[in-house]
């Protein structure tokens, strides 16, 4: 072989190399290839020629390796060893199971059922790196349309999202939440009424206007439309101000464990009151398609 001519070495090639160098026999060497022995024969010297170096050294009855063939040997382990992970990563990757799953949700659904989904997902894939993010519903369906989060839990409606796969996730109710000193607290059978006269803390529509416009009509079923002081990005941030005495919300059940210490918690009967979430995405990436597979096996 000339000087700077690449040679084209298959794997095939290394393997059968690999099986003679251990062997140190043409012969066994081709019944653990599953071959015969003439081809396995013409395969070394052609490895050989095509590489311009001789790495067996050929004997009258005991075969053995020239320093390079020593060297060849511990090279071509190597890379066989690396295409066999080669196939393997990509057969995970094409399976999802190993990648990386982007996971938009509202603060609420960590009250819920998604505590379990991510810890039955992470048992079940361990190879999958999840990346949570809390964001509001707008900001999700943004992130979903903008390729920056795979799986989003919000809250529907959404506006103009025939372009978003909505699957049923989780069901909520809401309930009032007044802060622990709240001369209110001390009523039995609170109802939303009560709170007519309050300041109340809640989220820009932009941001939720499904969960928003339910809170306005609630109150307006009973009579007041309610008098909003302050606006807070996410349902921490509402109930965080609440519990600093700032005013009164409308919040998901399944949150009223939420700083208990200084807030009060009331339950709003009836069906009105209730609403759900939903897993939401796009364009889903093969670990993104287990995860949403793994929630259907649930």
């Amino acid at each position: 072989m000339e000087i700077g001519t690449r040679a084209r070495i298959t794997l095939r090639a290394m393997e059968q190399f690999i099986a003679v160098a251990e062997e140190l026999h043409f012969h066994r060497a081709a019944e653990r290839l599953n071959m015969s022995q003439p081809p396995l024969t013409s395969a070394i010297r052609k490895l050989e020629d095509d590489i311009g170096v001789t790495l067996i050294e050929r004997g009258k009855r005991v075969l053995g390796l020239t320093p390079a063939g020593k060297n060849f040997i511990d090279e071509a382990r190597e890379t066989l060893r690396q295409a066999e992970q080669v196939v393997t990563t990509t057969q995970d990757a094409a399976a999802g199971r190993t990648g990386l799953v982007r996971l938009g949700y509202v603060g609420s659904s960590l009250y819920g059922r998604l505590p379990d989904v991510i810890r039955d997902f992470r048992e079940s894939h361990p190879d999958v790196r999840l990346e949570l993010k809390e964001a509001t519903t707008a900001a999700q369906v943004a992130a979903l349309r903008n390729n920056a989060l795979d799986v989003g839990i919000l809250i529907p409606p959404l506006v103009n999202a025939e372009d978003i796969e909505q699957i049923p996730f989780d069901h909520d109710r809401l309930c009032l939440a007044i802060p622990k000193g709240h001369p209110l607290n001390k009523r039995s059978n609170l109802t939303l009424t009560d709170l007519s006269e309050e300041p109340f803390i809640l989220w820009p529509m932009v941001e939720g206007r499904g969960f928003h416009l339910q809170v306005i009509r609630l109150c307006a079923n009973v009579g007041f439309v309610p008098t909003v002081t302050q606006e807070a990005h996410g349902m921490h941030a509402v109930l965080s101000l609440v519990s600093v005495g700032a005013g009164v919300s409308v919040v998901p059940q399944s949150m009223s464990g939420f700083r208990g210490d200084q807030i009060s918690y009331h339950l709003l009967t009836g069906s009105e009151p209730e609403f759900d979430l939903v897993l939401s995405h796009r364009h889903l990436s093969p670990s993104a398609k287990a995860f949403v597979r793994s929630i259907g096996e649930q």
